[in-house]
């Protein structure tokens, strides 16, 4: 019989996140299941009974059930990079703040652990971002998001100028401090505190929300998941920064153009429950349903 393996990222940082990291493996390999951690965080916890990987390792997640993260968004972007390539989903409890990316929060750890060991969940698809950076026609970077690709100024006194381009046809010009171009899945996240509309993770859609752009037309986009965006880099304005996830970043120059399209490999999601996003939103940003009487009887 094949044993069942389960990759653990968390971050080290957070008293509350170490003791929870030991006891899921106490669990997990209590088990029966094959525990893999990256080296950099079985050191920092001196985590005995797993199987360690090198922190560079993208192998770490391939051939395993799913990849377990403990921590907030940023740890569960940085495990994302991990399950994409492995094609195995990701299961997130959120031990951050926000945590939108997050299947279960702290209290629910243990319910986690035992729907994993139990395999009962569900696995969700969500679509991701391709991008790649042209200069000179000659691709020179690309890389891929599942929040979001930002373009923005490199140099805080001066404006970006941007041409903003769907479809293959120009839309506008802005001057700006930069654009995001989102998926649902990241219309909570730096879409959000730009202004963007907050979109149900199951719609199929592209976002683009400009960042203090002086122009007329400068409110969020909302175009089908089949459009190409292309951000042009003017030379009237400053230089600028590319960061998808805010993570991996890229420089662009002048004359550089950003492309944007919907990839062809998505995020798999662990989904616990049948909760709806609707509930999620009023639990994440504690919005006020007090004299909601539901359906009229």
């Amino acid at each position: 019989m094949t044993t069942r393996a389960v990759l653990l990222l968390f971050h080290t940082g957070r008293a509350a996140v170490a003791g929870a990291a030991r006891h899921a493996v106490d669990r997990l390999v209590g088990a029966g299941l094959e525990v893999r951690v990256l080296q950099q965080e079985a050191e920092d916890l001196g985590l005995t009974g797993v199987r360690v990987h090198d922190d560079h390792d993208g192998a770490a997640a391939q051939g395993t059930e799913l990849v377990l993260v403990l921590g907030g968004d940023g740890t569960i972007l940085r495990a994302a990079e991990l399950a994409r390539a492995a094609r195995v989903p990701l299961l997130g409890v959120n031990l951050g703040r926000v945590g939108f990316l997050a299947e279960a929060d702290h209290e629910d750890l243990d319910d986690a652990l035992d729907r994993l060991l139990d395999r009962s969940y569900t696995v969700e698809e969500r679509l991701t971002l391709d991008v790649a950076v042209v200069v000179e026609g000659s691709t020179v970077d690309s890389g891929w998001a599942l929040n979001e690709c930002s373009v923005e100024k490199s140099a805080r006194e001066r404006m970006l100028e941007l041409v903003v381009e769907i479809d293959g046809r120009p839309l506008s010009r802005w001057g700006c401090d930069g654009v995001v171009a989102a998926t649902p899945t990241g219309s909570t996240a730096y879409a959000f505190s730009a202004g963007g509309p907050v979109v149900w993770p199951t719609v199929e859609a592209l976002l683009v929300v400009p960042i203090s752009a002086h122009a007329l037309f400068a409110r969020p986009l909302v175009v089908a998941p089949a459009s190409r965006i292309a951000l042009e880099v003017l030379p009237s304005g400053t230089t600028g920064v590319l960061a998808c996830d805010g993570r991996r970043t890229a420089a662009l120059p002048h004359g550089a153009r950003v492309e944007i399209a919907r990839s062809s490999e998505v995020i798999l999601l662990a989904r616990l429950e049948d909760r709806t996003f609707t509930d999620t939103l009023v639990r994440k940003f504690a919005l006020p349903v007090e004299g909601w009487r539901g359906a009229a009887e």
